[in-house]
């Protein structure tokens, strides 16, 4: 299996490269790609801007389609050769769990089209793995402006992993903490990397 780092937010709340933010002394997407790296055969980032990655010596996977979102970025890479599924991360989580992706892993049957960890009741499609055969309706989704992966969610077949089942494994759902915004970047002890 393949990993995907979604990348390409367009920042509207932080004024920084969020995959940049420093968290204990370690900008998130090098920590993201040294967990990932144990664990999967490539890594992908989803990003217009390679050229700030290149340095991190993943695969690179831009848009194919103007809409932009974490939607279309793992639209763009479930079409990429050689992919028949990924799991898919935001670039801005910086305390995933290992054991909590692996436990995804491990729960993960190809009969699927997606697989999405519950917590605080919700969905949480940025950590999860995503079948190829959804390409076509993701394509759809998005040319039509149904962007919501929760929404789409809703229209394919998912394995839910129960918060139950997270609980044990991340009782305080801390994988799926994300840095949107100055406020929680302070919460964080988070740092801004302007190199």
């Amino acid at each position: 299996m393949d990993a995907l780092i979604l990348a390409g937010g367009e920042n509207r709340r932080i004024p920084v490269i969020k995959g940049f933010i420093e968290i204990n002394g370690r900008r998130i997407i090098e920590s993201d790609i040294g967990l990932f790296s144990g664990l999967f055969t490539r890594i992908f980032i989803s990003t217009n801007s390679p050229e700030r990655y290149f340095y991190l010596g993943a695969s690179m996977v831009g848009d194919v389609i103007s809409q932009r979102g974490p939607m279309t970025g793992i639209f763009s890479t479930l079409i990429s050769p050689g992919i028949s599924e990924v799991f898919a991360a935001a670039c801005d989580m910086p305390f995933i769990n290992v054991s909590l992706i692996k436990y995804i892993i491990d729960r993960w049957e190809n009969k699927w089209d997606a697989a999405v960890p519950v917590f605080n009741r919700e969905p949480q499609p940025l950590l999860g793995i995503y079948s190829k055969r959804i390409a076509d309706r993701m394509e759809e989704s998005i040319k039509n402006g149904r962007r919501s992966l929760r929404d789409f969610l809703m229209r394919i077949s998912v394995l839910y992993i129960s918060e139950d089942e997270v609980r044990k494994i991340d009782a305080e759902g801390r994988s799926f903490v994300n840095i949107n915004t100055m406020e929680d970047l302070k919460r964080e002890g988070g740092e801004i990397c302007l190199a």
